[in-house]
């Protein structure tokens, strides 16, 4: 309590230093990271509105637009709730689509089908698995992808296993994309994900990980 109160709006990056290093004894993972997030979010906010200029201008925008998805698709969403759901997000512009699979696992396959049937063949289907399987339960399931022409394959295994997903990326059928990361801490987290190629898409959540610092 008191870390940044009073600190000068501007100086983000010392701000988060400063709660980084009050959090030293308690450890980097875990719930001092969503608070430091939470903060650093907030700060990063206010210095852009201080500055009265957009957030993505101050951190330095690279690209006019970005590609985004909308996510939900929840497994306990029934049948008609996910392909509302999904159809709505493509109705309003969104050309990719998330849904949540393995919670019933043999359930999986019919709701993919029904997405698909739902947003139709133009638009782009992700899976999100939360790390649900298996290492071979995995790698059928991304065979049995191909035919509803998924493309995202978002934590196949637990995102602790590196091997796995190193597995998971160097077998699945060409097209499907291997992300996991959302539950990275810290930078060492995620060098790790790196230096063992257990991705094609380094996945970290600004709630988690430090916020936008």
């Amino acid at each position: 309590t008191g870390v940044v109160e009073g600190h000068n709006a501007l100086e983000v990056r010392h701000g988060w230093l400063k709660m980084v290093e009050a959090i030293r004894n308690l450890g980097r993972p875990g719930i001092s990271s969503m608070a430091i997030s939470a903060v650093d979010v907030a700060m990063w906010d206010l210095k852009a509105r201080l500055l009265d200029i957009p957030l993505v201008s101050l951190l330095g925008a690279l690209r006019p637009a970005a590609p985004v998805y909308g996510s939900g698709g929840f497994t306990a969403y029934s049948a008609e709730q996910l392909t509302d759901q999904l159809a709505r997000w493509v109705d309003e512009g969104i050309p990719r689509v998330k849904m949540k699979i393995g919670r019933e696992p043999d359930r999986d396959l019919e709701r993919i089908r029904l997405a698909r049937e739902a947003i139709g063949p133009d638009s782009e289907l992700y899976v999100d698995a939360n790390g649900a399987y298996v290492r071979k339960q995995a790698l059928a399931m991304a065979e049995a992808f191909r035919a509803y022409d998924v493309t995202w394959y978002e934590e196949p295994v637990t995102s602790d296993d590196l091997e796995g997903l190193r597995l998971l990326r160097d077998r699945a059928p060409a097209g499907i994309e291997i992300s996991a990361g959302e539950y990275g801490y810290d930078l060492p987290y995620f060098r790790r994900l790196l230096e063992t190629g257990a991705v094609d898409v380094l996945q970290a959540d600004l709630t988690r990980c430090g916020g936008i610092t």
